[in-house]
């Protein structure tokens, strides 16, 4: 397989196998976000993404998911995702589900339409990342886009019934704008409504914008029990009619797994017993990314 700089794809996605389409993050500009800055964005000539489907076909056929690598795959023009999806259901016949990350800009570019047809051909799931549904905070960490529209592009992937899954970012408002932040977010996951949502807690990479502010004063991280109340908190402004919400990132300091609507007062009960003291919170040097 060919791959250019480190590759990254979501915690599900661990046994899938990873073809690359696209080089880095069409976007890139996140405070927070170290990936990719060792190589530039571009788009992965076909004759390399066809090879290693082919080399995947010849060595890994036993494998039932796929992921499209890099950051934001959905960019690719809908003809030329429509061949690749064709190529990997023609020569990889097992492979169930076929998923990539996806941003609010690159969804703007297809149509429901579109969506649906590459659905039809494998396209299993998609991941966005959200972070935050508070605007303020999202300005702040050169998102891009606001909560409403982001809103909006994962309506149009549900209207085209493609499973979503949700990231959310705990820690990344500060500590004190923390509260508003868990509370928008929540709210705008309840507008998302969708089938997964990941919450991640915030570690600063060294050589972001994001650790600069900290250096400078101008950003203060939250304690774990600041971040465990923003879990709380976002918990409880989030109504989903029937999704899964995962907190056991090796980021997180309390490992949740909740399915909602069903265990939401157990979810709650259970983060209350950790602020009291009476669950142990993960130690900082467990903790990664």
């Amino acid at each position: 397989m060919h791959y250019q700089g480190t590759i990254y794809r979501p915690p599900s996605e661990a046994n899938s196998i990873l073809l690359q389409v696209t080089t880095g993050c069409s976007h890139n500009r996140c405070t927070f976000c170290g990936m990719y800055k060792d190589k530039r964005f571009t788009l992965v000539p076909d004759d390399i993404i066809y090879a290693d489907i082919d080399y995947a076909a010849r060595n890994m056929s036993y494998a039932r998911r796929l992921f499209l690598c890099d950051g934001d795959a959905l960019i690719l023009p809908f003809a030329k995702l429509q061949t690749i999806l064709k190529q990997i259901k023609e020569k990889l016949p097992r492979v169930e589900r076929v998923g990539l990350y996806a941003n609010g800009k690159n969804l703007r570019t297809k149509t429901v339409e579109e969506l649906r047809i590459l659905r039809d051909l494998g396209l299993g799931i998609i991941y966005m990342g959200l972070e935050s549904g508070n605007n303020d905070t999202l300005q702040q960490m050169c998102k891009g886009m606001t909560a409403e529209e982001m809103i909006a592009m994962g309506h149009k992937v549900k209207a085209a019934g493609i499973p979503l899954s949700i990231t959310v970012l705990l820690g990344i408002a500060g500590k004190e704008d923390s509260p508003a932040h868990a509370v928008a977010t929540g709210k705008a996951l309840t507008a998302l409504d969708p089938e997964y949502v990941g919450a991640l807690s915030l570690m600063v990479e060294p050589g972001t914008p994001l650790s600069a502010q900290i250096q400078a004063g101008e950003f203060v991280v939250p304690e774990p029990l600041v971040i465990l109340q923003e879990l709380r908190t976002m918990i409880a402004n989030t109504h989903l009619t029937n999704g899964l919400f995962h907190a056991n990132h090796a980021s997180n300091y309390l490992p949740i797994r909740a399915k909602l609507p069903e265990e939401y007062t157990a979810t709650l009960q259970l983060i209350d017993q950790a602020l009291a003291g009476d669950r142990p919170l993960k130690p900082e040097y467990m903790r990664a990314l």
